[in-house]
Parts: C-alpha cells; structure tokens; sequence
C-alpha cells in the first residue's frame, strides 16, 4: 500500500488510530535520548552572557546531529535491505529522526527568555539543562505506556535512574570533547 509523504510527516503528534509499531516507537525513543543527550552536551560547556546566550550551539548541533542521524540511517538500511530503498522509507527515516530536532525546541525557548531580558543568562542555561534532564528521564513513562502499563512508583525510579545514567553519559561526553 502506497503512503502519502505528507502523511508521513505530519501525522498525529498525540493521537493515533493506529498504534506506533514497536520498531518505529524505538527509533523514535533513541533518537529522542540521542539528541537531548546531545543538546545537553552541547549546553554545558556554552559560557552565557548577556549578548550570546547559546542559541547558534543548540540549534547547530541539533541540525547537525539531525542531518548526521538521516544520513547514517538511510546508509544504515540500504545495507538491511541491500539496495536501494523504496519510495517511503527516506521518509519514515526523517519521521523517526525529527525528535532530535525537537529536542533543541525547549532549550532553545528557554535561551530566547533570556536573550530578551526575561531572565538571566546563567539562570536560563541551568534551567535548559534541567529540562533536558527531565525530558530524558520522562521518557520511561512514554515506554511505559507503550508496554500497556500505568506509570507508578518504579516508573518515576527509573526516571530518575536513567537522569543519573544520562548525566554520567552527557559527562563523559563534556570531558572527552571539550
């Protein structure tokens, strides 16, 4: 069955008629780590003032790791299938890969609060990161739905588990590239 490219791209954000299979829900969930991860990383080192606030870092490396991840999995499945892909999957590559893009949305808001005088500089980046710390371990409640479960209390411990192991990643990560 053909499918519509606009439809690939601007499905329902919230509200499916159909459930996400299991394969596309995990491309989605490591792109979604992958790039608050990254933004985070990208964050941490950033020295905000009044006149630079870290915006052009966040959004570079959200555009770059997005162009990077497409790149790297169109190459990825011509290899699964052996040649050339058909029509939809670049397309579904790009849909799975647009939540690294989407990771730069909040920081990027919260940095604009301050290049506008609504906060200051050093209260913006630390709120940006803290928020990529919550959107990753926010994600073990979007697995936990997936899995048919209701979100209780080993849920928010893997929360703030995965925070720590994030935090430890995005460490790791400061202190061998900058």
């Amino acid at each position: 069955m053909a499918r519509d490219n606009s439809k690939l791209l601007h499905g329902p954000l919230f509200f499916r008629s159909v459930p996400l299979d299991r394969r596309n829900a995990a491309r989605r969930i490591s792109a979604y780590i992958y790039g608050n991860i990254l933004i985070l990383s990208a964050l941490i080192p950033v020295a905000p003032s009044h006149e630079d606030v870290g915006i052009a870092v966040v959004l570079g490396a959200a555009v770059s790791t997005f162009v990077a991840h497409v790149f790297a999995e169109s190459v990825g499945q011509s290899v699964r299938q052996s040649g050339a892909p058909t029509a939809p999957e670049p397309w579904l590559d790009l849909r799975d890969s647009l939540p690294i893009l989407s990771s730069a949305v909040l920081p990027c808001g919260i940095l604009v609060a301050a290049a506008i005088g609504w906060l200051e500089p050093r209260t913006a980046q630390v709120l940006a990161e803290v928020a990529m710390l919550v959107r990753i371990g926010g994600i073990t409640f979007v697995i936990r739905r997936l899995e048919g479960e209701r979100p209780d209390r080993s849920t928010l411990l893997g929360a703030l588990l995965l925070s720590c192991v994030a935090t430890a990643v995005v460490a790791v990560k400061v202190i061998l590239t900058h």
